[in-house]
Order: C-alpha cells, then sequence, then structure tokens
C-alpha cells in the first residue's frame, strides 16, 4: 500500500494512492498513521494507517496536481550512506569502502514534493543524487545479528540527496555540502509493502535520464545499512535511512526540474531556483 500527506480544503491530511487509468491518485483520506509513545513518554513506534476503513473521495486528485508535504511530520534526522554503489565510487576514483560510510542530514534540509531546491550563491556545482529511503517506524539499536530489519521499518520513499560538490570536496566533510535548507527532498509516497532488494532507482533532469540503477546493486545491502547504522545511533520513528546514490549524479541549473523515481514508490519531482 501507498500512502501521502497532502493539504485539502480541511487542512493536513493523509491519503491512500492508488494508480487510477495509469496515473497516480489520492483516492481516500485515511486515519494515520499515528505516533505511539511508550510509557516515558518517548517515541516507540508508528501505526500504520487504517487501510481497511478508507474515507472515499468523491473525486480521486492526481497525485501530481495534490499539494502534497514530507510523508510525515516527525522526522528526527536523516540517516545517509556514501559511495555504496561501486559505479558512483568509480565515477570520482575513489576506494571502495570496506564498511557504510554515515553522514547526517539536518531535518532542516527536509523539502516537500513540487517544494523549490534553492540553489545556493555559494556554489558553483549543486548535485542531484537519487536514493531508496528507509522510513524507520519502530525505535532500533544495536540491532542483534538474528533479527529481521523488516519489523523495524514502516516503508520506503524516495530521496533527492542534493549535494553542493564544490563545497563537499573544499570542506573535506560533507556536513555543509549536503546540509543547507531544502537539499533533502522526499516524497512523494510512502510504500509499505515493498521487497526493497531489487527496485530499479533513477534521476531525470528536464526530462533527460541521468542516473539509472537497481538496489540489487548495492555494496552494502539494506540488512547491513540498517545494522551498522543502529550500532551508532539509535534510529527513531519517522527517521529516514537514505541508502545511497548510483552513477551519473550531475549538476542542476536553476530552472531545472529534477525528478527520482523509485520503483513501486513513484516520481519525486522538485525544480531548482536561485538563491535570491
Amino acid at each position: 500500500m501507498r500512502f501521502c500527506r497532502f493539504i485539502d480544503r480541511d487542512g493536513i491530511r493523509y491519503g491512500l494512492v492508488e494508480v487510477i487509468d495509469g496515473q497516480d491518485a489520492i483516492t481516500a483520506r485515511l486515519r494515520g498513521p499515528h505516533l505511539q509513545l511508550n510509557e516515558s513518554g518517548t517515541p516507540e513506534t508508528i501505526l500504520l494507517p487504517d487501510f481497511s476503513r478508507p474515507e472515499s473521495l468523491e473525486k480521486p486528485i492526481p497525485l501530481e496536481s495534490a499539494m502534497l508535504l514530507v510523508p510525515l511530520p516527525n522526522i528526527n534526522k536523516i540517516v545517509c550512506v556514501g559511495r555504496n554503489y561501486k559505479d558512483h565510487v568509480k565515477e570520482f576514483n575513489r576506494e571502495l569502502p570496506p564498511e557504510p560510510i554515515l553522514f547526517l542530514k539536518p531535518p532542516t534540509s527536509l523539502l516537500h514534493p513540487g517544494g523549490k531546491i534553492i540553489r545556493p550563491k555559494l556554489t558553483q556545482r549543486l548535485d542531484h543524487e537519487a536514493e531508496l529511503g528507509i522510513v524507520i517506524g519502530r525505535t532500533c539499536h544495536k540491532l542483534l545479528p538474528d533479527e529481521d530489519i523488516r519489523q523495524y521499518i514502516l516503508g520506503y520513499t524516495c530521496v533527492n540527496d542534493v549535494t553542493a560538490r564544490d563545497l563537499q570536496q573544499k570542506d573535506g566533510q560533507w556536513t555543509r555540502g549536503k546540509g543547507f535548507d531544502t537539499f533533502c527532498p522526499v516524497g512523494p509516497v510512502i510504500a509499505t509493502d515493498l521487497d526493497a532488494s531489487q527496485l530499479r532507482v533513477q534521476a531525470r533532469v528536464n526530462g533527460k535520464l541521468r542516473q539509472d540503477a537497481n538496489t540489487r546493486d548495492l555494496i552494502f545491502g539494506l540488512d547491513v545499512v540498517m545494522r551498522h547504522s543502529s550500532e551508532a545511533m539509535t534510529l527513531l520513528p519517522g527517521d529516514i535511512v537514505a541508502t545511497g546514490t548510483p552513477s551519473g549524479v550531475g549538476n542542476m541549473e536553476a530552472g531545472d526540474t529534477v525528478e527520482v523515481t523509485v520503483e513501486g514508490i513513484g516520481t519525486l519531482r522538485n525544480v531548482v531556483v536561485a538563491e535570491s
């Protein structure tokens, strides 16, 4: 199942997303998802929407014309994996990493589908990076070797790990180059029932295909990424783990439209504007 978060005449709602006449559309309002706290008031799990009791809309809303928001309101952090596709490592003449390379993007970098990616005046090269994002559904820390990671996953979404490449290289670490406001578009939906081991990941700029790969080509699979991340930090409900980008990253100019498409999820579309 797929759901989104959007604004209608009654305010912010969650919507069931289905294919109608070959196009994604919001067909019903949903109750939830809901964040469940433990006895101490700490976030514990996200309860999925009740897909069995949708409130059907009189007329489906085409997803591309809906006022979409970031799929969840309670994203505490975005954990990202660097250099996780062999071809991407090669295009920058780097060595294959012996273990996942982790970095964080601040929640202030989040951007909703259809929102404007601001190209900072400080950068001369602003890259797109198409990625599959894991949405955490249950608090996890130091996962055991035999634990099934699926019990901690709410679903999957599209992520664009926007990067000021020259600033990343200049700084020697990645916080500034990947942390500007609007540098983490996410959406348009969360898909809850995918087998994410073999999903096609693509990026297009102004309709031209730039990135095209499959999650089966990941150096470190989702299982390794989840365990490695949870060894270092507690993953909270709503957190996103971006699993890495394939080769073909490239510059985006003001006026460009960038699309990240992940099989089984949909297309995340944003435009680039110059910083005023």
